[in-house]
């Protein structure tokens, strides 16, 4: 009997502790092999959408988690050319009615953070650094992986959560590099002080020029803002975290109105972030080995989802993990039943508003511009309820497409 064994997980990121504490909540051991020689996470901000607060409370970490965010007023999205607001999306009580929970901002290594005290605070959980996974075998009762140090792990199963460079996903997809976009994402996280007086607002806001934008949203209970501003520059090579001067980053921001490149100039130590995502696939699933988060559905970022997606897919591997201990292997389809059309949509949709909402120019900026103007609050939520109403357990995609 493989009862006795763990469950190996491939990753310690967002994905694979989110992951690990939820089977550890239902009575499943699992052992985290994380490559790097120690667990954390770079980069900055993210956004959470309410459907990461249902992951979150499944998971067990709700108030923990509640605790550590910062709750924003609004979603605003601005013109970058001429400085005037296109729309707002107010996150209320009325918001919050409609979806059950709130919107949030949290710092990544916060929310990576409450994850990991989940893990180490847990029996059930073992962690280990500097033990990448390179390849596995299989057979009806056990998974062996390979170690990048010469060792091998044996388990019940095997979860690829080890991102969009994923090892597991070569064996299991085989599909190649992921996609180049060609966009050029810069992050640097600033002291509230410097950030310029009148746009020191309790939103998420988002500046939309021709080819870039803007982003920005308070941090750490209002004590800095997160800076993150993007450019098509047609960069042909995966990159990430490469510090920068603040004159590259405005090269991409000339054209816009100055209300908006002022934001750039405030900025201090940026990283530069090549994007990439993959097409969606039909299969995740190798026998006892599956695929979840950025190796299963690398996205790109417009959709701010990807760590939410990641969430979620924890919440649906724990769910028919626990609910069929004796046939893994069918709940492992049955996960990849559940989630493999809706995360296809966000990936495949995030695309689609990069080009639409994001970056367009001249009569495609003003259309935007006039379509968003005429929608009121109740008709965002009409339009983002399949995505925030999800907690990961639903069907895949409505019957109504919107």
């Amino acid at each position: 009997m493989t009862l006795d064994l763990p469950v190996l997980i491939a990753g310690g990121g967002i994905g694979g502790l989110a992951t690990a504490i939820g089977l550890a909540q239902k009575g499943i051991r699992s052992l985290v092999l994380e490559r790097a020689p120690h667990l954390g996470e770079i980069g900055a901000g993210i956004q959470l959408g309410p459907n990461a607060f249902h992951a979150f409370d499944y998971l067990g970490v709700g108030d923990t988690a509640r605790a550590m965010a910062v709750y924003v007023d609004n979603l605003r999205l601005m013109d970058a050319m001429d400085g005037s607001e296109i729309t707002r999306i107010p996150l209320d009580e009325a918001f919050r009615a409609r979806f059950k929970n709130p919107y949030a901002v949290i710092h990544r290594g916060d929310l990576h953070g409450v994850f990991l005290t989940a893990c180490r605070d847990h029996p059930l959980v073992e962690l280990r650094t500097s033990s990448e996974v390179t390849s596995y075998r299989q057979d009806d009762s056990s998974v062996t992986a390979a170690l990048a140090n010469g060792e091998t792990v044996t388990g019940r199963l095997l979860i690829g959560a080890d991102g969009l460079w994923s090892n597991i996903r070569k064996q299991v997809v085989g599909d190649g590099a992921p996609r180049v976009s060609g966009h050029t994402t810069y992050r640097s996280v600033i002291p509230t002080a410097d950030m310029p007086e009148d746009l020191r607002w309790n939103a998420a806001t988002l500046w939309a020029g021709p080819k870039c934008h803007i982003v920005h949203y308070p941090l750490k209970g209002g004590d800095q803002f997160n800076l993150v501003v993007t450019y098509h520059n047609d960069a042909s090579s995966p990159e990430a975290g490469v510090s920068v001067s603040n004159e590259e980053v405005a090269k991409g921001f000339e054209h816009v109105a100055p209300i908006a490149r002022q934001i750039i100039d405030r900025g201090q130590n940026w990283k530069r972030w090549v994007l990439c995502d993959r097409d969606p696939v039909q299969n995740w699933v190798d026998g006892r080995v599956a695929l979840l988060g950025d190796a299963a559905h690398p996205m790109l970022q417009y959709f701010a989802q990807g760590a939410c997606m990641a969430m979620e897919d924890a919440v649906a591997l724990t769910h028919h993990l626990s609910a069929r201990p004796d046939d893994p292997e069918a709940a492992l389809e049955q996960y990849q039943q559940l989630r493999r059309l809706r995360t296809a949509r966000v990936q495949l949709q995030s695309r689609e508003i990069g080009q639409h909402v994001y970056h367009p120019a001249g009569a495609h900026a003003e259309l935007r511009n006039a379509v968003m103007r005429a929608k009121s609050p109740q008709n965002w939520y009409d339009i983002v309820e399949w995505l925030y109403g999800g907690t990961g357990l639903e069907g895949a995609v409505s019957s109504e497409t919107r």
